[in-house]
């Protein structure tokens, strides 16, 4: 992975208050075009994390690019976008002066405001409130407004901190959309959200964060090509047919309670064979049923401890 091709590269970013190490070793890549999840339970640093790549706080050691550039260069910052998770914006503005006023805080024309302010209150769903005051939207509609400001300078980098929070279903899909249309854009995102089926069904790799430590980083088609647990029920589940199963994969045993065998596939790709095997051999088949570990289960299964509830408000 060349440095050309970075949005992010941090390298053992550590950040102390005092006695207090909030970050110990903040280490990974995020590719440009990328959308990057990371995870971690509350206080493991991940706000903290955030702050230092947006030059909001100085690491205490290591080093860090942003776009190929040190944290907190000025340009470098004009061309990044941010949706804090705790924001509070301005109640007494209209949607549209809103947009606005960041506009000129980009240094943006108002030739280029005046082009782009509509297009993104479209994109965001709010075409219609342009003139409505903020303190009149609900959650999710300031929700919306944060991530359509966290766009308005074209951004090569956006950082998005729980985005789907006080979404109803539809307003978590239409934040999925624009995600998408961002990485066909070549557009870098890293998304930090506790709403793992989410990031399950929007990032390309994942960093898992522990007490200021970065656990570990993989993509999630890798997780897609490991293993799978299956569940099969057939016709006659002899002793004979759990040995022979042993030839597609390990584990194999019989649920007396209910007559339904499990074993464990190397590959997926080994499904098909298993289902035409057992048909060939005569058996009944009434069930084949795969399954993987969710985003939830890994996360449990690296980080340990509980995972916060995806409580949501309207």
């Amino acid at each position: 992975m060349t440095t050309d091709n970075l949005a992010i590269d941090a390298r053992g970013l550590r950040k102390e208050f005092g006695q207090k190490t909030a970050v110990a070793d903040f280490t990974l890549q995020v590719k440009r075009g990328e959308i990057f999840g990371f995870l971690g339970p509350n206080g493991a640093g991940k706000t903290t994390s955030v702050k230092m790549l947006l030059g909001l706080t100085a690491p205490t050691d290591g080093t860090a690019t942003l776009l190929g550039h040190p944290l907190g260069d000025r340009q470098t910052r004009a061309k990044v976008g941010f949706l804090p998770e705790h924001f509070r914006f301005h109640e007494w503005l209209t949607a549209a002066e809103f947009l606005d006023l960041h506009g000129r805080l980009f240094g943006m024309s108002k030739s280029a405001r005046t082009a782009v302010i509509p297009d993104l209150l479209e994109l965001v769903g709010l075409a219609d409130r342009a003139a409505t005051k903020l303190h009149a939207f609900s959650k999710g509609m300031l929700q919306r407004i944060g991530l359509a400001q966290a766009l308005l300078n074209d951004p090569e980098l956006v950082f998005l901190d729980e985005p789907t929070s006080g979404l109803d279903p539809l307003g978590r899909r239409l934040v999925r959309d624009i995600i998408n249309s961002l990485r066909v854009e070549g557009t870098a995102v890293f998304l930090n959200s506790h709403l793992l089926s989410e990031v399950e069904q929007t990032c390309d790799r994942v960093a898992f964060i522990r007490e200021g430590v970065i656990l570990q980083t993989a993509s999630l088609a890798s997780f897609e090509q490991e293993s799978v647990d299956v569940i099969l029920r057939v016709g006659e589940p002899t002793p004979q047919l759990l040995s022979n199963l042993v030839r597609f994969g390990e584990g194999v045993r019989l649920d007396e309670g209910n007559g339904r065998i499990h074993l464990t596939l190397p590959y997926e790709n080994k499904l098909p064979e298993l289902a035409q095997w057992l048909v060939n051999n005569n058996q009944t088949l009434y069930e084949l049923r795969p399954q993987r570990l969710s985003l939830e289960d890994r996360f449990l299964q690296i980080v340990g401890g509980e995972v916060e509830s995806e409580k949501q408000t309207t």
